[in-house]
């Protein structure tokens, strides 16, 4: 918490262009001496590029990758205090998010740890009505907060800690209110249900709980990421995941499989797009997983 204060610091006394210098030596250190960080990026690029780049899976990819991670948490100092104006952030499939505020229907929101989740603050800013809340697990919200607040003490983080009795209640209340609920959907903490996907040709367990959670509630989803793409521009995404508004509870079963399958793929074609936006430092077709789905409906 004490470097980062410091580096919100030197980052807002010094300004993004100039504050961005210290960048080039966090992703060198990274390249220099985190062997396993290395290992793990050179596996995802090499599924993530072309088939005809994977000679360029060296050194320079590697900086790139590890660059374009803390480009990404660099900016997060500005978004989080409101300095939107440093950036262009453009949107895609807006239409998708507009025809949400208009008819005052709340959503989930999967994204993953794809580009940065952070940017759509500025599109909330720029959308009048548009009310986002961020749902993960305790252990999880409780870090992020002390980050936040390390970052700006004034920042108000509409975030709901999963894992209690009243979590439900909670996003319940959100998604009546016509809130926009956000969750990130491609990491396990181990012990959670899983469903295996192909993504980027092999299979990965992605967690079952932002699905499931979606089809109790019987709310729409959109896929949504933040892609940088280098400079100070962002291009945000959405796509159409699933709408869970009409199924039965003996479908949710198939429907949330569906649902899964959609987003590995949604989340392979933007890994493609933008391979050095992708923020999972570990192998991740190998998570440790110790419970699977069930093909029943008595999973949800």
């Amino acid at each position: 918490m004490f470097w980062l204060r410091v580096m919100t610091w030197i980052s807002l006394a010094l300004g993004r262009g100039p504050s961005r210098i210290v960048l080039f030596a966090i992703a060198a250190y990274f390249l220099a001496f985190a062997p396993t960080a290395r290992r793990m990026s050179r596996g995802y690029l090499e599924r993530a590029l072309e088939p005809g780049s994977l000679a360029k899976v060296g050194w320079k990819s590697l900086f790139r990758h590890f660059l374009s991670f803390a480009s990404v948490v660099h900016d997060r100092v500005y978004l989080i205090n409101d300095r939107y104006d440093l950036f262009d952030i453009r949107v895609h499939n807006r239409a998708l998010i507009d025809n949400l505020v208009a008819g005052g229907r709340g959503a989930f929101l999967i994204g993953a740890h794809l580009g940065s989740f952070e940017v759509l603050r500025a599109v909330g800013r720029r959308q009048p009505g548009l009310r986002i809340a961020m749902a993960m697990y305790e252990e999880n919200a409780r870090k992020i907060n002390a980050a936040l607040t390390a970052i700006n003490p004034n920042a108000q983080q509409g975030i709901i800690a999963l894992g209690h009795i009243d979590s439900m209640i909670q996003v319940h209340q959100l998604l009546g209110q016509g809130t926009i609920v956000g969750m990130l959907g491609d990491r396990s903490l181990g012990n959670d249900d899983t469903r295996e996907v192909d993504f980027l040709g092999s299979p990965a367990a992605l967690p079952l709980g932002p699905f499931r959670m979606a089809a109790i509630m019987k709310c729409p989803v959109l896929f949504m990421t933040g892609l940088y793409r280098g400079g100070n521009r962002y291009d945000v995404h959405f796509e159409t995941l699933a709408d869970f508004s009409a199924v039965p509870p003996r479908a949710r079963t198939a429907a949330v499989a569906a649902a899964m399958t959609r987003y590995a793929a949604l989340l392979e074609r933007y890994c493609r797009m933008a391979p050095y936006n992708w923020f999972n430092f570990f192998d991740f077709w190998r998570m440790p997983v110790t419970g699977r789905d069930k093909p029943s409906a008595e999973s949800l």
